[in-house]
């Protein structure tokens, strides 16, 4: 990553597009602290990641492209660890915890084994560990992976859901689709720079088009 300077607003669902290799993924795992940056700083609420890890840690959800998930813990038990690791306890707990299952349709599944589950639902257990906690920081990499088209639209709508109670989201993607059904504002990274990063209205998924492909083409055109 080459002098990345990013910001974000509460209740903003900001796209994060870019070709395979762009940068994208190193991009969340420096935001959610998985990485140290040789230079520069990750400020959450005006908190220095690096000055103030576990208590910054405790306001980010984080999907990584890869769900890590325990195989012997079934679903519930992974949704009550990841709660008592930010801190939630008793009625908290069990509430966040049952508003997931539900949120991410995962109740008939609560007692199933990790190690057996779908890839689809491992992906959906993975969102519902993220958000259990009520982060005001959502970092989603790829999280339309697996799942089918039904789960995709609801995966659009869970990710307003999230804005809409005023946290911020991040979502990278490689579809362009994605960023234009679900995000206000889209920032394209391509070979760890970003080149674009502009509010996205309305009608812009013609334009939003050119620019990605421009990008992309250019990119290709001075490795060749």
């Amino acid at each position: 990553m080459a002098a990345l300077d990013l910001t974000l607003e509460r209740g903003e669902v900001l796209g994060l597009l870019g070709v395979n290799g762009a940068g994208k993924s190193t991009t969340l795992a420096l935001i959610a602290g998985a990485l140290r940056p040789d230079a520069g700083r990750v400020l959450l609420d005006g908190r220095d990641l690096a000055e103030h890890p576990q208590a910054t840690r405790r306001l980010l959800g984080w999907l990584p492209e890869r769900v890590p998930l325990w195989p012997e813990l079934t679903v519930d038990e992974h949704l009550t660890a990841h709660a008592r690791l930010r801190g939630l306890r008793g009625r908290a707990l069990t509430h966040a915890c049952a508003d997931m299952l539900a949120r991410l349709a995962l109740g008939p599944l609560a007692r199933r084994l990790a190690g057996v589950l779908s890839q689809g639902q491992r992906q959906r257990l993975g969102l519902a560990c993220a958000l259990v906690h009520r982060p005001a920081l959502v970092l989603l990499d790829e999280p339309a992976n697996a799942l089918d088209p039904v789960q995709q639209v609801a995966l659009r709508r869970l990710v307003r859901e999230e804005a809409a109670r005023g946290a911020g989201v991040i979502l990278s993607t490689h579809l362009l689709s994605e960023v234009t059904a679900t995000c206000d504002r889209v920032a394209i990274l391509h070979e760890g720079t970003l080149r674009h990063d502009a509010p996205l209205a309305a009608g812009d998924e013609a334009a939003l088009e050119r620019h990605f492909f421009a990008i992309a083409v250019a990119g290709e055109a001075r490795a060749a």
